[in-house]
């Protein structure tokens, strides 16, 4: 049985062939070291799609938060995504009545009509797909299922990249402070909504009127998920959306497929997280000394998930490393898992699919315009610059 750590595995996330197709080098480990130690990272890599699911659902042997370990967490970041069951059990159920208490088909209706406006308007020209229509939809469907009035794009799109690139600071201890300051400019924002702005029928008046009467913990805990649900559902929705038309952009077959398949539109965008997901990963730390295919992980340690490393599992998805439109059950895990998988997934499915229908009902599709960069980030996988053509199609 290995005790590690081991020999350092070679896998650099932030590596310009890896940005641009990490599944190579995925698939390596998940089939040579499944369980791989990462010196950089201090953390222990999982790959295999179950034994990803065995260290996300076990919240006994697996602690996302670091306090059931006796370490300090500043209280800004304790929020439903920290918080492990069953103290996260009445933030989270408070939230998801807040969710389902919302009329998503009118947000969905309204989301479609920018997306078709930001269709009609590409025209013949060349767009940047990210700042012309992943951003300002993912920011436009964010704020809407909130209930509050949109920051100026430009500058919440570069406080969003500050925070995002802010999580990979285990890989760059540079990302560190710009983090801090651009969640500092977060939180000041979402404590305005707490107490200025905000529709009463939206998510956040729903959960506003609650905080009142909420103790000061409680309170606290709602308004720093209001902040990671604002700011991790942008960016997560930003990287599908832009994963997605990379995707389609590259698979121009699935035009066809999908017109002649219309009630298919839902499983493909379900199918197109999976092949090529916004989030990447996430971390958990030991409990107590626990064993995974072999190898034991010592009280203390981290044990990263790499979700993208699970979707392409064979063992766990057929054919996996095919876009397969009508594969069912889907069990991916492209927005996370269970507890603390992201609060807008419903949401940022609906937005997807609403994209896709758009683009077949104006008989546009997507066609590359130019080189595709990747933002350099390891923990969320999507695109600095997609230069794309939107041309009509017969």
């Amino acid at each position: 049985m290995a005790t590690g750590p081991m020999t350092p595995v070679r896998y650099h996330p932030l590596d310009e062939a890896t940005l641009a197709d990490p599944y190579p080098v995925l698939a390596a480990l998940r089939e040579q070291t499944p369980v791989a130690w990462h010196e950089t990272m201090q953390s222990w890599l999982t790959s295999r799609y179950h034994d990803c699911l065995r260290v996300l659902r076990d919240h006994e042997r697996f602690a996302r938060d670091p306090r059931r370990l006796g370490l300090k967490v500043p209280d800004a970041h304790l929020s439903v995504q920290v918080l492990d069951p069953p103290q996260q059990a009445g933030v989270r159920s408070l939230f998801m009545s807040a969710l389902h208490a919302q009329d998503l088909d009118t947000l969905q209706h309204s989301v479609g009509h920018l997306v078709r406006e930001r269709l009609e308007q590409s025209g013949a020209h060349p767009v940047e797909a990210m700042s012309q229509l992943a951003q300002p939809v993912a920011l436009a469907a964010t704020t809407g299922l909130l209930g509050v009035t949109p920051p100026p794009l430009a500058e919440w799109a570069a406080t969003s990249d500050t925070i995002m690139r802010s999580m990979d600071a285990g890989l760059d201890p540079e990302l560190v402070e710009p983090g801090r300051h651009a969640r500092t400019q977060l939180s000041d924002l979402v404590a305005s909504w707490f107490t200025t702005t905000g529709r009463p029928t939206g998510l956040l008046g729903h959960v506003r009127t609650r905080a009142a009467a909420a103790g000061p913990e409680q309170a606290a805990y709602m308004r720093h998920t209001a902040r990671v649900m604002f700011q991790g559902g942008y960016s997560t929705l930003t990287a599908a959306l832009g994963n997605l038309l990379h995707a389609l952009a590259h698979h121009p077959e699935l035009r066809s497929v999908l017109r002649e398949n219309r009630h298919l539109v839902r499983t493909a965008v379900d199918e197109l997280v999976r092949y090529d997901g916004p989030v990447q990963g996430t971390t958990r730390l030991a409990t107590g000394d626990v064993t995974i295919r072999g190898v034991r992980v010592r009280r203390g340690q981290k044990v990263t998930v790499l979700f993208a490393a699970a979707n392409r599992d064979p063992d766990a998805f057929a054919d996996p490393d095919r876009i397969v439109v009508d594969r069912t059950p889907n069990q991916h895990l492209g927005y996370g898992w269970g507890t603390h998988a992201c609060l807008g997934t419903v949401m940022a499915q609906r937005v997807l699919a609403v994209l896709v229908d758009a683009l077949l009902d104006t008989q546009v599709w997507p066609c590359p315009a130019g080189p595709a960069i990747r933002l350099r980030t390891a923990t969320m996988r999507t695109f600095a610059r997609l230069p794309l053509s939107l041309h009509s199609r017969p």
